[in-house]
């Protein structure tokens, strides 16, 4: 049997892919159009978890002096003979990653950075042969090296006396990488330093990017575009190419032709239509995009194990605050648009293109939420439904992993809501728990008119009575004295909620249904009709309880009706 690749799960080194024998998604013409299309400072910016890591390391691979040509042996690029013989291994490169200049104050995250500065130093300056340095430059970089930035200027000016070093030494014009540019700033915004980092970012990136004629070009990658004003003041010949943009599209994430590719090579072909459902549905340019994080993690599942269930990882690998503040400070306008969303449809919007992390704190709320569909969107919570016209985006949810993260987090600001309302909450939980299924009914009715609802239209009603079994969920799991089970195996099946009350020896056994069309009563019937049908009081009889309430609960948009039997035991 033939051994296959393994997948490339984390790795961000381009070398990595040969050497250790990785699957690897050819994304070497990025390298032909970046020299056609390049300006001398060029700004990507794409989501978390689309490859902009290893892209920027595979640039690195491949212009560095001291180039591995056996590396790009057999991929695109190896066929532009010309590209290859003349750039490839030909210059000096100065590569950093700012992902972990970081802290929870300004003086970690700005030591955090110098550490980043201070090993690239040690990695370019330990090629150079001293006797060929100035006294004075042989002490500068082993101060660098060394990370000797007690005064700010010496950071501030870490980069751009790099670049002079390595032309005077080469004689050859610097290439400048610089990866997850805006990190810096959305950690110091998150802990209140952001003026300062803001200061220190734009100081280092003025020095290096202004008038430097010892800089070939520079690659900028990050998530967010940072307004120019902020951090890229009096950059000329600045490009700047976001996930609207048609270069580079196809460079970042996979395509359906890829993601097909990479499946039939595992033996996997089919779990494209689950593939395609989860992590497909970004456009970028005009290009449609998996997310790759999502699409090789989901495949090495599969691969151990052919029924493995479908898993969110690029959820898991962000808090996804974002989603949540939004919530928090919605409108009513919003709250429609939000329903609209994730019932499948879409909401046009105006984005700003540059932001500054400020912005989000704006006193006016309507401002407030321009900026944050502007994240949404530029993070990848959000994305086009087409080519945007005339500066107005036709946003839509992309795929079933998104969607349900938009799910999660409205259940968690509904139950922080309604649980808060503790009057009313209480009522709900002992209504429950006695079985007045009238009161439940109108309770939840109104918890719900209050919150987000889910619109009749073509999302799969699986999810959408998913959606409403969450919000549910969320109520009685609040009662933390109660054991509460979702989805529990019972006799035949597996009912949406089973509750039990072990003080009381009281049970509960809820069937949510999604009343398509507003046909309540079919819908109660048929939930009804589950429970008896399979059994599913069949545990809680076992486990002693003596009072069992059954509830068959039909929800629409923001209603819901209820069908109710009680069982006592003898």
């Amino acid at each position: 049997m033939e051994l296959k690749k393994k997948l490339p799960i984390g790795i961000e080194f381009f070398k990595d892919f040969k050497r250790d024998d990785f699957y690897y998604v050819d994304k070497t013409g990025f390298i032909r159009d970046l020299i056609n299309l390049r300006g001398s400072v060029n700004l990507i910016t794409r989501p978390r978890r689309f490859g902009k890591s290893l892209n920027m390391d595979m640039l690195k691979s491949f212009f560095e002096f001291g180039a591995d040509p056996s590396l790009f042996e057999g991929l695109e690029i190896s066929r532009e003979s010309a590209v290859c013989e003349q750039y490839m291994g030909k210059y000096p490169v100065i590569s950093i990653s700012l992902k972990d200049a970081a802290g929870l104050d300004f003086q970690t995250a700005y030591d955090m950075l110098g550490a980043a500065v201070s090993e690239e130093a040690r990695r370019v300056g330990t090629r150079l042969e001293t006797d060929r340095l100035t006294q004075s430059e042989v002490k500068r970089l082993q101060d660098l090296m060394d990370g000797d930035f007690e005064k700010p200027m010496y950071l501030y000016n870490s980069l751009r006396f790099l670049t002079e070093l390595l032309f005077r030494y080469y004689e050859i014009p610097v290439i400048v990488l610089i990866d997850e540019y805006d990190v810096p700033l959305d950690k110091a915004y998150q802990h209140g330093y952001y003026p300062e980092m803001v200061n220190l970012i734009r100081s280092l990136f003025s020095q290096v990017f202004k008038t430097n004629g010892n800089l070939y070009f520079a690659v900028i990658t990050g998530c967010l575009r940072i307004a120019r004003e902020s951090i890229f003041t009096g950059l000329n010949n600045f490009k700047v190419r976001t996930i609207s943009d048609l270069d580079f599209a196809e460079y970042f994430g996979f395509t359906d032709k890829e993601v097909k590719d990479l499946l039939c090579y595992y033996g996997l072909e089919n779990s494209f239509p689950q593939i395609k459902e989860w992590y497909d549905g970004y456009h970028f340019g005009n290009v449609d995009i998996y997310c790759p994080w999502d699409v090789i993690n989901q495949c090495d599942k599969f691969r151990a194990y052919a029924n493995s269930s479908m898993e969110a990882h690029w959820e898991n690998s962000s808090s996804n605050a974002i989603v949540q503040d939004i919530l928090e400070t919605a409108t009513e306008t919003t709250k429609n648009e939000i329903e609209a969303l994730i019932s499948g449809e879409s909401v046009e919007k105006a984005l700003i293109p540059e932001l500054t992390y400020t912005d989000l704190d704006s006193e006016d709320r309507e401002v407030r939420q321009t900026y944050l569909w502007s994240v949404l969107f530029a993070t990848g919570y959000l994305t086009d439904a087409g080519l945007p016209e005339d500066g107005v985006h036709r946003l839509v949810i992309p795929n079933r992993e998104v969607l349900g993260i938009y799910e999660k987090r409205i259940r968690s600001w509904f139950r922080v809501k309604t649980v808060n309302d503790t009057t009313r909450w209480k009522s709900f939980c002992d209504a429950v728990k006695t079985g007045e299924y009238m009161e439940v009914q109108k309770l939840f009715n109104a918890f719900m008119s209050d919150s987000i609802s889910i619109r009749d239209t073509f999302v799969k009603k699986e999810m959408k009575e998913n959606f409403y079994h969450g919000m549910l969920l969320g109520l009685l799991r609040a009662e933390g004295s109660w054991s509460v089970r979702s989805n529990a195996e019972s006799g035949t099946g597996y009912t949406d909620i089973q509750l039990g009350i072990p003080t009381t020896r009281v049970g509960c056994v809820i069937e949510v249904k999604y009343a398509e069309n507003g046909q309540y009563d079919l819908a109660c019937t048929k939930a009804m009709e589950q429970i008896e049908e399979n059994g599913y009081i069949e545990v809680l009889k076992q486990n002693g309880m003596q009072t069992i309430h059954k509830y068959g609960i039909a929800c629409y948009k923001k209603r819901c009706k209820i069908l109710y039997c009680l069982e006592k035991m003898p």
